[in-house]
């Protein structure tokens, strides 16, 4: 079947479309895994291109990753009922202290267009909660900061999570707007995400 309708309605934005074309494919009988892979996650990985070739920016992306979580609302029971597994478990969390989510939500929204369930640890997540996220059969860890002030706290969370002993059962990704990759080889984290593009390439190399 044609997803490009589906495709498109996702690079361009398009909420209220792409609602109905994702109805309408599986009206007729569209693979869920299908729709998923040419339609949204196609649609999705084309966006992460633009953006880091400079034609899109971050306003652009958001409004197609809402527009790829409204279909992947509607086929998400579909997708269950397929047996369709996602390709890793991933939580995301800003650390302790720092209430800014705009960039997390925006990586988390990224990874479930990249075909990542994702749960939402939210914000001020303290050392403890990735921990538990861990020790629950998460593979990926992704943390954000975008103070230099509660930055450290990303230094103590993996050491909470050398501490428990389930760090080598988990790969850590680190971003933020201080965060380097310096920061990152320093704290022991296995990969950092200049972007949210970035993150899903990274996360899919990680994984991978």
């Amino acid at each position: 079947m044609d997803l490009k309708n589906i495709y498109q309605n996702i690079i361009d934005g398009n909420n209220i479309e792409i609602g109905k074309e994702v109805m309408a494919a599986l009206e007729a009988g569209a693979d869920p895994e299908e729709i998923l892979k040419s339609g949204l996650i196609a649609a999705m990985k084309e966006v992460g291109n633009r953006f880091e070739e400079g034609d899109l920016f971050v306003p652009e992306m958001l409004v197609s990753a809402r527009a790829m979580q409204v279909g992947l609302k509607i086929l998400k029971p579909h997708l269950a009922k397929a047996n369709v597994k996602a390709v890793g478990k991933v939580a995301m969390g800003t650390v302790k202290s720092d209430l800014h989510d705009i960039g997390k939500n925006l990586v988390a929204m990224m990874l479930e267009g990249a075909g990542f369930e994702v749960v939402d640890l939210g914000v001020d997540v303290a050392p403890e909660a990735f921990v538990k996220a861990a020790q629950n059969g998460i593979q990926l860890l992704g943390m954000s900061a975008l103070l230099t002030t509660t930055m450290s706290n990303m230094e103590t969370t993996m050491q909470a999570l050398n501490t428990a002993g389930v760090r080598k059962n988990v790969k850590v990704m680190i971003g933020g707007a201080p965060v380097t990759q310096e920061y990152a080889k320093k704290i022991g984290a296995d990969g950092f995400a200049a972007d949210a593009s970035s993150a899903t390439r990274i996360a899919l190399q990680l994984l991978g």
